[in-house]
């Protein structure tokens, strides 16, 4: 029920967008305002006023879930593997690394080699690894696939 939030969805709704409410409790004001719902009801705190237990809980795993979701659906996955890994420091660059070690099914050195081919670029070394392309080839490949790796690596076109 708080005011701003209140005018932000109304705010959001007006510009066109669309406006979605992650609630704890039954009969939200939010939900009147907000197009879609999702009512997480977790029930009275253990500790009266702190709504960072339970509440804050359900509403962190309700959000973990929606990106989770959105991540697949933008095509930043390959399997349960987060592939669009900006490699920008070295604990990324082992992840990388690892993530085309495995995809790829090649050894390390391999995979950190086409990396560095591919600035870095996981979708890109994994194509040109197990598709036979160059990075500039792969990252064609990944462009007419909107950047989805498991369509980009289908031989078939």
């Amino acid at each position: 029920r708080t005011p701003y939030v209140l005018g932000a969805l109304r705010a959001a709704g007006a510009a066109g967008s669309g406006t979605v409410a992650v609630v704890n409790v039954d009969g939200s004001e939010m939900s009147t305002v907000a197009e879609i719902t999702i009512a997480a009801v977790t029930g009275p705190e253990p500790i009266s006023g702190s709504t960072r237990l339970l509440a804050g809980t359900a509403q962190k795993m309700v959000l973990n879930l929606l990106s989770t979701g959105a991540m697949v659906l933008l095509g930043k996955t390959y399997g349960n593997l987060m592939v669009d890994v900006r490699a920008t420091n070295h604990k990324l660059r082992t992840r990388a690394v690892r993530l085309v070690a495995r995809i790829a099914e090649v050894e390390v050195l391999a995979a950190r080699s086409a990396l560095l081919q591919c600035d870095w670029e996981v979708k890109t070394a994994v194509l040109l690894l197990r598709v036979g392309v160059g990075p500039s080839d792969a990252r064609a490949r990944l462009a007419q696939t909107d950047g989805r790796l498991r369509t980009a690596l289908r031989t078939d076109d």
